[in-house]
């Protein structure tokens, strides 16, 4: 007898487990959900964003002539001072231009020299001229000469003062000659000595263009010329990255943002903002308009001290062009109260109260039919094992929490899923069973 009752109650033990897991005693009209309790947290809100690693600092060195590179005296990752001799341009075609100004120089200052000369020389005419009309009028009024002897004296003496004006001019345009081939003489000076390349700054050799033999463009009012090498600054790195235009407005100079760079796995790097464009990256055609905004972000040398090589202070552990992603700090909030962000969910002010007078109505529908009614965010919670739906407001939010500012104490449990039950299908007033994540899982697979 005490066997047979033992094996009774087995099979009753099983009987129950298996009907409370079927359902067959009352359970089956729950809806399976997670929950989790209203806690208080600190959280902070941030923007995501993509971008490239590049220096703060990089000069991009293009001639000011054109020709072939005939010496190359730097390689890319080496360091120069400032004055540096980079690279020479064949300096034969501007040496023999230099050349030739400065003949013409010399051509125009012995011009300037004969005109001056001649100068004098027309003064001394002059002198005479001016002495025989004098006499000569001196003579007219004593009648002792005739009429047209005075006026070939008079016409002498304005023909000899003429020449002096004349001369006079003839060594300005002399003078201004020579400072014509003065200027030519000193601007082909200045393109011979463009031949030679110095680096304008301090720094490294980040990227070089060209190899020796190699013919380059000059730079001109048409075009900025070839670029030969780029001189960065490597001690002090910025993120360059594209912020979309519905985040931009939350974001702003001095923000701290925290980087990732793909080739430092499971390591963040702290950053600062030092700059936000004021006009916007637009890319794609019409409704597939992409609008940004590029942001600077300094990386902070600080945050990446250990990885610097030693005896090396203006090397750095990061090459220009590499990826990164960056998490923008924008404001935070300490010691609030939060729950987790798939928990609140958006519906119309009156829907409690269709779904209690219509419960054969679902979301979708009364949505539909109240298109001008204001949104609410919502939450569920568990009361006595029931759904409650109570209206929330909120704040700010990060990846995982939202501050609920009002509708929720401490003490609430609200339902964080399963997705379609909390933004759908559950509603106010439904039977609710709390299982853990792993349970609803397992079930719906």
């Amino acid at each position: 007898m005490i066997r047979i009752g033992v094996v009774l109650t087995a099979i009753i033990v099983v009987f129950l487990a298996l009907a409370r897991k079927q359902g067959w005693l009352g359970e089956k009209d729950l809806i399976q959900v997670t929950a989790e309790k209203a806690a208080l947290r600190s959280i902070t809100e941030t923007v995501s964003a993509n971008g490239k690693i590049q220096p703060e600092v990089e000069v991009k060195i293009s001639p000011d002539v054109s020709g072939e590179v005939v010496e190359l005296f730097v390689k890319e990752g080496d360091q120069v001072e400032a004055g540096t001799l980079l690279a020479r341009i064949d300096p034969k075609i501007y040496a023999s231009n230099y050349d030739r100004m400065l003949a013409g120089l010399n051509t125009q200052k012995a011009n300037l020299a004969n005109t001056r000369a001649r100068v004098a020389q027309v003064q001394a005419q002059f002198i005479n001229a001016k002495a025989s009309y004098e006499r000569s009028e001196r003579l007219f009024k004593e009648k002792a000469i005739s009429a047209s002897e005075y006026d070939a004296a008079k016409s002498a003496f304005e023909v000899a003062k003429a020449e002096v004006t004349a001369a006079e001019e003839s060594v300005k345009a002399a003078e201004y000659s020579v400072k014509s081939a003065e200027a030519s003489v000193k601007e082909a000076g200045e393109n011979l000595y463009k031949t030679s390349i110095y680096a304008p700054v301090s720094g490294t050799v980040s990227k070089l263009n060209v190899e020796k033999g190699e013919r380059v463009a000059g730079a001109s009012q048409f075009s900025a010329g070839t670029e030969i090498l780029r001189i960065a600054n490597l001690s002090v790195m910025e993120v360059i990255v594209s912020v979309n235009e519905n985040d931009i407005v939350r974001v702003a100079i001095n923000d701290t943002a925290l980087v990732e760079v793909d080739s430092y796995l499971n390591r963040k790097f702290k950053g600062i903002i030092t700059q936000i464009a004021t006009s916007a990256n637009v890319t794609g055609l019409s409704a597939d308009q992409v609008t940004n905004f590029d942001v600077k972000i300094r990386m902070l040398p600080e945050s990446y001290s250990d990885l610097k090589v030693k005896g090396q202070p203006t090397a750095s552990p990061f090459r220009p062009g590499m990826s990164a992603t960056v998490d923008i700090q924008t404001e935070s909030a300490y010691n609030v109260l939060t729950v987790p962000i798939q928990a609140v969910t958006a519906r119309q002010d009156t829907l409690k109260n269709e779904n209690r007078e219509r419960p054969d109505r679902n979301v979708e529908e009364v949505t539909e039919n109240k298109p001008e009614e204001p949104v609410q965010e919502y939450v569920f919670v568990i009361k006595e094992g029931v759904a409650k739906l109570q209206k929330v407001k909120t704040g700010i939010q990060d990846n995982v929490y939202i501050w609920i500012t009002e509708g929720l104490t401490e003490a609430d449990e609200v339902i964080t899923g399963p997705y379609r039950a909390v933004s759908k299908t559950l509603k106010d007033g439904d039977k609710v069973k709390v299982v853990d994540k792993a349970a609803l899982f397992e079930k719906k697979k």
